[in-house]
């Protein structure tokens, strides 16, 4: 089992930054390929970003260039810092951790998520 606690959501003005953290509780995360997902009010849960075991990063188009995923193994920790934040970025953020090495983009390639943060941004 790996248990996951997103921090850093918020209420940002447009242009703004705010970095996401997640913390695992298991000290194999460096193991796991981490990803964080997005779900606004009324819509389904899409993809963000995603960083393999060995660094690999994914972004999806639209974060591309304003995003950026991170993590650091020491702290069983994964980031995703988020900038030149827009309206339409607004959505509760979801970690989460698989253990399989393929289509980070996909929701069924996790098996373990956090409960998620607010993060919304203001125009």
């Amino acid at each position: 089992q790996v248990q996951l606690v997103e921090s850093g959501g918020g209420l940002v003005q447009a242009g703004g930054s705010l970095r996401l953290s997640c913390a695992a509780s298991r000290s194999t995360f460096s193991s796991y390929g981490m990803g964080w997902f997005r779900q606004a009010p009324g819509k389904e849960r899409k993809f963000v970003a995603a960083i393999s075991r060995s660094g690999g990063t994914y972004y999806t188009d639209s974060v591309k260039g304003r995003f950026t995923i991170s993590r650091d193994n020491a702290k069983d920790t994964v980031y995703l810092q988020m900038n030149s934040l827009k309206p339409e970025d607004t959505a509760v953020y979801y970690c989460a951790a698989t253990s399989l090495d393929l289509r980070y983009d996909l929701g069924t390639s996790y098996g373990y998520w956090g409960r998620g943060t607010q993060v919304t941004v203001s125009s």
